[in-house]
């Protein structure tokens, strides 16, 4: 996935509707935690074994495709709004969290860094 043309798309895409003036920092989180407010609703009622088997469910796999799309969409465009290079983010992110979760400490359990 190249995340520049996407921006690039998703800017021409806003631009071409003067979606701009609507899209600003603030709008575009809370549009961000809806959206995945709407991916988390899927899986709210589920047991761990029900979401593990979602692959299985074409119509639920459907429904959460979409919502991750429109998650990402919201998170490209706010990342856009704000500078920031995704990509580097999570390169940066990464390497943040295997210097706080090293290999030798955190296999195979869900502890959090201070903790370990």
């Amino acid at each position: 996935m190249d995340l520049e043309h996407l921006r690039q798309r998703l800017r021409s895409f806003a631009g071409d509707r003067d979606w701009d003036q609507f899209h600003s920092p603030k709008n575009l989180a809370m549009a961000l935690a809806a959206e995945a407010g709407e991916l988390l609703e899927l899986f709210q009622w589920l047991t761990e074994e029900e979401s593990r088997a979602l692959p299985d469910h074409a119509d639920q796999i459907a429904h959460a495709t979409e919502e991750l799309a429109d998650v990402l969409i919201y998170l490209i465009r706010l990342a856009d709004k704000l500078d920031i290079d995704l990509e580097q983010a999570a390169l940066d992110k990464i390497a943040a969290n295997a210097e706080k979760y090293p290999v030798e400490k955190a296999r195979g359990r869900a502890t959090k860094y201070r903790d370990l």
